[in-house]
């Protein structure tokens, strides 16, 4: 019988599965955030003050949250490979259209359906990649997944401040509409690819060795709760995801609150050249790349989740507080965004890598689903919030404040999920909630 080395097995899965969702994921947030770099200009040029940036920025997860879980559901039925291209091609050509926004109504109504035309690829991708690594295994995996997350920053953030100011004005259109049309277009192009070159099943590929299957399907069999479908209605009535559902909206008040105004709270430190701009937006996410990498290694290593989800929220937090005592100081101000960055965006993989653990069947499904369309909510009130609070007071204070302490909350409730899983064990979970 040969034997097969775990690490040389999951190296060749990395290297064949990680690419294309890596780039799909990379593509999907900066087109969902690339209005924060287009903000102060197509504010400036369509009179949107930042209650209407910040309406318009959060109404995406309003239609992602309303469609979410029947895409999901729908992804399940049709595979993986069909659903993820349909979203990519939808979005990406109702991203494009932001080109032609003109009125208040029609920004809000393009956000809308860009959110629904997205709905379902984050959730689509982890449901994915759970059939490809085990528990044991995802926090490294989704470590280096969600490294796209931040490359879109790291890499967008220069290329957006080239194309708003080297396009300004070419054919008679503005950097912002150029920028909109020009980061679609990948987006569309990737989606037909995925349409052709996603594997979807471990038992049909040929770049694995029969006994190289044969010892992944057992790694994915030895972990496996029971798989029995279950009644959706019992994913929605469970006390853990919904306790799961809050720290990931703690999560994402955050990301979501740095994402959409980034370049605006790098102006405020009296930065005002968007190439500048630009480069600088993509030191908080350069700063990230280390810190996710570093956490999921250490959390993988550790065998530990809740712990390091705490320790990353509190990061944050504290890169929050920096913010807040630095004013308009650039350097430390940036050093805080670094740090509220970094602490942010370390905490999904590991936290997705908690969460499937303890998932199955058609819990795997629902609950992710549930769990990321819901706490994506945050996506909508992060933006308003912060929108709301500098057309009040003409600064960003109170909104930072505010996202600190949330990030507080997250790090308490994370720490609570424990103890609450073994109370909802004995009374309400269905069977293929609790993990064995």
């Amino acid at each position: 019988m040969t034997t097969v080395n775990d690490d040389k097995l999951f190296r060749k899965v990395m290297l064949r599965v990680l690419p294309l969702a890596m780039l799909g994921f990379f593509l999907s947030y900066l087109d969902r955030v690339n209005i924060g770099y287009a903000q102060a200009t197509m504010s400036a040029d369509l009179g949107f003050s930042n209650v209407v940036y910040g309406l318009g920025a959060g109404l995406f997860f309003i239609g992602y949250f309303i469609f979410e879980i029947p895409s999901n559901l729908i992804l399940a039925k049709v595979g993986a490979r069909k659903w993820i291209a349909r979203i990519m091609i939808t979005w990406g050509l109702i991203s494009g259209l932001m080109f032609i926004v003109d009125s208040e109504w029609m920004f809000y109504l393009l956000r809308f359906l860009l959110g629904v035309a997205e709905a379902g690829f984050i959730p689509g991708i982890l449901f994915y990649m759970a059939h490809w690594f085990p528990a044991s295994r995802r926090g490294r995996a989704w470590g280096i997944f969600y490294i796209a997350l931040a490359s879109s920053g790291l890499i967008g953030g220069p290329v957006s401040g080239f194309i708003l100011s080297g396009m300004d004005g070419v054919w008679g259109h503005t950097g912002w509409q150029w920028l909109f049309v020009i980061e679609a277009i990948p987006t569309v192009l990737l989606g037909i690819v995925i349409l052709f070159c996603l594997q979807e099943d471990y038992r049909k590929v040929t770049w694995l060795t029969e006994p190289e299957r044969d010892r992944l399907g057992s790694l994915l069999a030895a972990e496996r709760v029971d798989e029995a479908e279950t009644p959706l209605r019992k994913v929605f009535t469970s006390k853990l995801i919904w306790l799961l559902t809050a720290v990931y909206f703690s999560y994402n008040f955050a990301l979501y609150g740095i994402s959409f105004w980034l370049p605006t709270l790098i102006g405020d430190l009296g930065i005002t050249d968007t190439v500048q701009i630009g480069f600088l937006s993509a030191l908080p996410s350069l700063a990230a790349i280390i810190s996710m990498v570093t956490f999921g290694y250490l959390s993988d290593r550790a065998g530990e989740r809740r712990k390091f989800i705490a320790a990353a929220f509190l990061l944050s937090a504290t890169g929050f507080a920096i913010c807040i005592i630095a004013g308009t100081d650039p350097v430390w101000g940036i050093i805080g965004l670094c740090l509220a960055n970094a602490g942010a965006l370390s905490i999904p993989a590991i936290f997705w890598s908690f969460q499937t653990s303890m998932l199955a069947g058609t819990a795997l499904a629902g609950g992710i689903a549930l769990i990321n369309s819901t706490g994506n909510l945050a996506g909508f009130a992060a933006p308003y919030l912060i929108g709301f609070v500098k057309d009040t007071t003409g600064v960003a204070t109170v909104a930072l404040y505010i996202t600190g302490g949330i990030m507080i909350v997250g790090a308490i409730l994370t720490m609570t999920v424990r103890q609450h899983r073994a109370v909802a064990t004995a009374k309400d979970l269905p069977s293929e909630l609790v993990s064995k």
